[in-house]
């Protein structure tokens, strides 16, 4: 048994439960690590971050190579996708409340994210608050979608001397394209995706350099999809788009 999990067990001992933030990966149920796995299977609470199993991209990753998981007590944890710091704060304080109590009763609980907990996940909201609270919270890294897309693709991220950067799409990007780095332009939702195609089509800065642009949408799912330049990435849906912008 993982020594993390045997270190569950012993908190379990003194009705203290821990709280794990597990990265899923992208999409491919094949590409969840056996840590996951393990530690999915040992835990008493599944908290997804949908307001249903059917709407939980993570669970159905979970579910296709770990079929029990249906078995095990779900927690629904709706984050919003809104800026509006005020109800986030209330939502946050809810799941943030929820999973408080079963950790209390002595529950381990599961928090699955999609991708990797480190990277611009919803997860470090709760983790950050439950470890500040004097519990115990521990991160089960996934394969990040960026780097799933790249091997989807058979491209590099970055070789030699090259810098690699990971940028949010629900900010602007416009002051990052001019810049010569590699970047991955993480998660882009429909309407951000055209205004950085309109920007990678009409920079002057870009213009005068070698760039390659790639995109992946459901990366490891069944519905994904592959782009190769410009033109085939306006025919992008989906919010889990991925875009790698190479230059050289």
């Amino acid at each position: 048994m993982d020594k993390q999990i045997e270190r569950a067990g012993d908190d379990n001992k003194n009705n203290i439960g821990v709280l794990y933030g597990i990265g899923v990966g992208p999409g491919d149920p094949e590409l969840m690590t056996l840590k996951a796995i393990n530690t999915i299977k040992a835990c008493d609470i599944i908290a997804i971050p949908a307001v249903s199993k059917e709407e939980c991209y993570a669970y159905s990753i979970v579910q296709a190579v770990l079929p029990e998981i249906e078995k095990k007590q779900i927690m629904c944890t709706p984050f919003p996708m809104i800026k509006d710091k005020e109800k986030l704060t209330i939502s946050h304080n809810k799941i943030y409340s929820d999973i408080i109590c079963e950790l209390e009763d002595g529950k381990n609980v599961a928090m699955l994210t999609i991708g990797d907990p480190s990277v611009y996940s919803t997860y470090m909201y709760i983790h950050k608050r439950v470890m500040q609270a004097g519990f115990t919270a521990v991160m089960i890294s996934g394969v990040p979608s960026f780097c799933a897309a790249a091997a989807r693709l058979g491209i590099s991220l970055g070789e030699m001397m090259d810098e690699i950067h990971i940028i949010p799409a629900s900010y602007d990007v416009r002051g990052y394209c001019g810049l010569r780095w590699n970047l991955c332009i993480h998660e882009i939702r429909k309407r951000r995706l055209a205004e950085l195609i309109e920007v990678l089509r009409t920079g002057e800065a870009i213009r005068k350099k070698k760039m390659t642009v790639y995109g992946v949408t459901n990366c490891g799912m069944e519905s994904e999809r592959v782009y190769r330049g410009l033109d085939e990435l306006t025919e992008a849906k989906g919010y889990l788009t991925i875009v790698i912008v190479k230059y050289s």
